[in-house]
């Protein structure tokens, strides 16, 4: 049996393990000869489409530099689950381009399921852009269904999409 010193620094041991094991990727960049193919993880469908739309912009920028002066709610709806993910990353697009705003924070209060499919609602928020505290990556021209993927386990969800750069 352990001394309580021993099982105490054990414990910290752990603890200390624990602490600066690198959280798993939010989402990746995959290979892909001309677009962004992007897969975004989460614990839950919404999450994992608010991982999504940080992936889409930071395509676009760095949206580490991206502030939170502005806040909206947005709504959508779609048939099912795949329309859902493109209508919400095509709604962000274009309120983004006829705004001219860029988004970092996305909080989807719910999606859920109706007779007639899905609809989600959530709150985004970003600021102006500006080209001197915003460096421009690529420009997202559309979202495409082409290798769309919505893949649902018991504690993640995975996302993969294509974007047109």
């Amino acid at each position: 049996m352990l001394s309580a010193n021993a099982q105490l620094l054990k414990y910290a041991d752990l603890y200390s393990f624990m602490v600066v094991m690198p959280e798993e990727p939010r989402f990746e960049r995959m290979e892909h000869t001309s677009d962004a193919y992007i897969a975004a993880y989460g614990r839950t469908l919404a999450e994992a489409f608010e991982t999504a739309a940080v992936a889409m912009f930071d395509v676009m920028t760095d949206v580490g530099k991206i502030g939170e002066e502005l806040e909206d709610h947005v709504e959508t709806k779609a048939d099912d689950q795949y329309s859902l993910l493109y209508n919400w990353l095509e709604l962000l697009l274009v309120k983004s381009e006829t705004n001219g705003t860029l988004y970092s924070k996305f909080a989807i209060s719910s999606i859920v399921r109706t007779l007639r499919g899905f609809e989600l609602k959530a709150k985004i928020w970003g600021e102006e852009f500006s080209p001197q505290k915003h460096p421009q990556k690529v420009g997202v021209k559309a979202v495409t269904y082409h290798r769309m993927e919505i893949k649902e386990e018991p504690s993640r969800v995975t996302l993969k999409f294509i974007l047109d750069i």
